[in-house]
């Protein structure tokens, strides 16, 4: 089926957003000794799609994922996941930030030992609602406006405003334009998106720096002796704690509670009813 001129032309805005995005998430993996997984061959997995299942086996593809000890030839810890997205109405990008939700978030709780960063880089038409939203659920938000890309594309003699009744006419002359730039142009337009939202591409940098390189601050294990007493009521728990007398007699370990804290105010919590899960629990994060 051909592909609409309307819905060419959406792709190629995407198209030069990756573009843009691709080699700074390159650069900040090679920095920070990581693993960029994103579309295209990798021998570790069948296909071109960046494709992650999470722990109810359901597949999500995703634009970006940092892992660490990854390789071309194997799959590492997942430390990022990041998705990117232009929308021109706002009907179209409550969907879209919904979906992106849809498909991080049972990752990031499938991976939620290694606590990875959630990330979103928006272009186009979002509400103010959809953003807070997401940032509300730990997504950090990269969001290029409308006026922007605007403003970046007309420096490059294309026009890249569209309205719901613009003819596909004008969307095809719009794409015909954008294929007759020459193939340096091609190359700094997306630069040039970057460069005008540089101060948004930090901050979303520094973000994402702060979950990489956080360390562990301090680990609490809180063995648990005695059975829980169950109450049905406020007055019947308090009850039970003013008439507990401690016997002084050191009881069976019922389950060990350990708290991890990291660096960047991160707090991953683990409950386990053996030494072996508590211990297999915190030799995980020797990997992270």
């Amino acid at each position: 089926m051909a592909v609409s001129p309307a819905h060419r032309w959406g792709q190629i805005i995407g198209e030069v957003m990756e573009a843009g995005v691709r080699p700074i998430l390159e650069d900040f993996a090679a920095r920070h000794g990581l693993y960029l997984d994103k579309q295209g061959e990798r021998p570790c997995r069948k296909g071109r799609k960046c494709t992650w299942i999470d722990a109810n086996g359901n597949a999500h593809d995703l634009d970006f994922v940092l892992e660490r000890g990854g390789t071309a030839e194997k799959t590492g810890l997942p430390v990022a996941f990041i998705e990117t997205a232009w929308r021109r109405y706002t009907k179209h990008s409550r969907n879209k930030a919904q979906e992106i939700q849809g498909a991080i978030l049972p990752l990031a709780q499938t991976y939620s030992r290694s606590a990875p960063f959630k990330g979103a880089i928006l272009a186009g038409v979002f509400t103010e609602g959809a953003l807070a939203q997401m940032r509300s659920l730990g997504f950090n938000i990269l969001f290029f406006p409308y006026e922007m890309i605007l403003e970046v594309f007309r420096r490059f003699g294309l026009d890249a405003s569209s309205e719901e009744k613009t003819p596909d006419s004008r969307f095809q002359a719009k794409v015909r334009r954008y294929e007759r730039l020459t193939e340096e142009q091609r190359g700094r337009l997306p630069v040039a998106l970057m460069e005008a939202n540089k101060p948004e591409v930090n901050r979303f940098l520094g973000a994402l720096t702060a979950v990489i390189s956080r360390h562990i601050e301090r680990i609490s294990v809180l063995p648990l002796h005695g059975a829980a007493q169950e109450c049905l009521t406020i007055e019947e728990a308090m009850s039970y704690i003013e008439r507990y007398e401690d016997p002084g007699i050191v009881q069976p370990v019922q389950r060990y509670e350990i708290q991890v804290r990291f660096s960047n105010g991160d707090v991953i919590e683990g409950r386990f009813g053996d030494k072996q899960g508590a211990i297999a629990f915190l030799a995980g994060y020797n990997a992270c």
